[in-house]
C-alpha cells in the first residue's frame, strides 16, 4: 500500500488592521450626558447621511449601550465625519 502525501490546505484570508486604508474601520459614537436625542439624531442625518429611522435607532443604542457603530468604511472616508461630529461636541472615534 503506497503512502499518499496528505496535504492540508488552509483557507486564504486577508488580515485586517486598524490602520489607514483598512476597509473595515468603524465610526463609533459614544454616549454623553450633554447632548439631546434630537441633536444627536439631527447630527447623524446631516453628517452620516442616515435616514431618520437609522439615526433614531443608533441614538437609542448609544443611550442604552454607551456607544454605537454609526458608519463603516475606509479610514479616509470616516475621518471627515468624525471631525464633523466632534466639531458639534459629540464624542466619536474610529476603531
Amino acid at each position: 500500500m503506497a503512502d499518499k502525501e496528505k496535504t492540508r490546505e488552509f483557507p486564504e484570508f486577508e488580515e485586517f488592521y486598524d490602520v489607514e486604508g483598512n476597509e473595515e474601520n468603524s465610526l463609533t459614537l459614544h454616549n454623553d450626558d450633554v447632548n439631546t436625542f434630537e441633536f444627536v439624531i439631527e447630527s447623524l442625518i446631516d453628517i452620516c447621511e442616515h435616514t431618520t429611522e437609522q439615526a433614531e435607532q443608533c441614538t437609542y443604542l448609544i443611550h442604552y449601550k454607551g456607544k454605537c457603530d454609526v458608519k463603516k468604511g475606509p479610514f479616509d472616508f470616516l475621518r471627515p465625519m468624525r471631525h464633523a461630529l466632534v466639531g458639534k461636541g459629540l464624542k466619536a472615534t474610529i476603531d
